[in-house]
């Protein structure tokens, strides 16, 4: 009997250092191989494989899924338990936009996997995705183009949820104070009676106002010289934007200088070829080969939306049509393509709201979006 009183806590002491030891050098092996969110979760299911293969093959069908949604985007819903649904959107994004996604739920141990693809016919890249134990992602596209989002929750998630897809711009807005309502001239603009066209944007405001860094950089170069008059060139990174501030009043900056997003550079004003305008700033972005680009998008501020001006007209997530029949649209929009549609009575499961729209599933996996007034509960 002594004998057993001290070989189980030997026993069990060498136990727990093997499951400790095991668990560290998982630590370290993730440290070096970076597996993603998903494969990690993969590990939760070592005795039942069948229930991640499906949970994945849901996720792979929903690829193919062509609803479309603009930013910002806003839903609203309940996750199932009983049901394996993936929510996914193509939307658009333009260089110096920055997209954000993030999923709110009722508790934060329920795992939610957002995944973020290049789409295009010939590409299907997968750029971005959420990291473990976290429900939001912020990404940068390097190229303008198509973009399609997935959102899945864990296996046998069961939470009210609001989802919540923003944009904002790359760059903090480059005049103190002011905001979208002072650009007054854009991109393409003619000038010089059509000898050439505006490589920027015009952001109007007092003399004197402070013109400031709006990103991290080095300033590459000032002077007072040309169309731009007094003008300072700042640099983003080595190979990155080359940015232009022109027409300042004065100029608080050397060449040479670091500089951190928010530092004052000069002040509007109107030397150069403005000296006939008001005062405004001449804001430019120049990107390696590829020359001038609009800046716009890379410092449009757009409002973000919130979970309190969305709601949820069903507590049922079983639906069917009310009345004989409805098209089914792409977008969430009374002009949006027509992908289908359904007949009396026909059966629908409620994958969530937004606004005025249901965004729901049929009896055929297809996924598309219902005017709330066509739908009614099944009792």
């Amino acid at each position: 009997m002594k004998r057993r009183t001290i070989v189980y806590p030997l026993l069990f002491g060498f136990m727990a250092l093997l499951v400790s030891g095991c668990a560290n050098f998982t630590k370290v092996t993730d440290s070096i191989t970076n597996p993603d969110a998903r494969k990690i979760y993969e590990r939760d299911f070592m005795t039942q494989p069948a229930v991640f293969e499906a949970w994945t093959a849901v996720f792979e069908q929903s690829k193919l899924d062509s609803l479309s949604i603009s930013l910002p985007y806003g839903e609203k819903g309940k996750f199932i338990a009983t049901e394996n649904v993936v929510y996914s959107y193509n939307l658009v994004l333009t260089e110096g936009e920055v997209l954000t996604a993030a999923v709110e739920r009722d508790s934060v141990k329920q795992k939610i996997f957002i995944d973020v693809f290049e789409w295009s016919e010939s590409s299907k890249k997968f750029v971005e995705a959420t990291k473990t134990d976290t429900s939001d992602i912020q990404f940068v596209p390097k190229n303008s183009g198509l973009y399609k989002i997935l959102i899945q929750p864990e296996v046998g998630a069961d939470s009210n949820f609001f989802i919540a897809l923003n944009k904002k711009p790359m760059y903090k807005f480059p005049v103190s104070g002011k905001g979208n309502a002072a650009i007054q001239s854009f991109w393409g603009n003619v000038r010089d009676g059509g000898k050439r066209s505006h490589e920027g944007i015009d952001i109007f405001a007092k003399k004197g106002t402070p013109v400031v860094a709006v990103y991290d950089g080095t300033i590459s170069r000032t002077g007072n010289m040309g169309l731009g008059g007094k003008q300072v060139w700042q640099r983003t990174g080595l190979f990155d934007n080359s940015i232009y501030y022109a027409h300042l009043d004065s100029i608080a900056i050397d060449s040479g200088a670091k500089v951190k997003a928010g530092d004052t550079l000069g002040f509007v004003g109107n030397t150069g070829n403005a000296k006939f305008t008001p005062p405004h700033l001449h804001f430019g972005i120049y990107k390696g080969y590829q020359g001038a680009v609009d800046p716009l998008p890379f410092v449009y501020e757009t409002a973000e939306i919130s979970s309190k001006s969305y709601s949820n007209n069903f507590k049922n997530h079983r639906l069917k049509l009310k009345g004989s029949k409805a098209n089914l649209r792409k977008q969430p929009e009374t002009n949006g393509v027509k992908v289908g549609e359904l007949l009396a009575d026909e059966k629908i499961i409620l994958l969530g709201q937004t606004k005025d729209w249901l965004h729901i599933q049929t009896a055929l996996n297809q996924k598309a979006f219902l005017h709330k007034s066509l739908a009614a509960e099944i009792k």
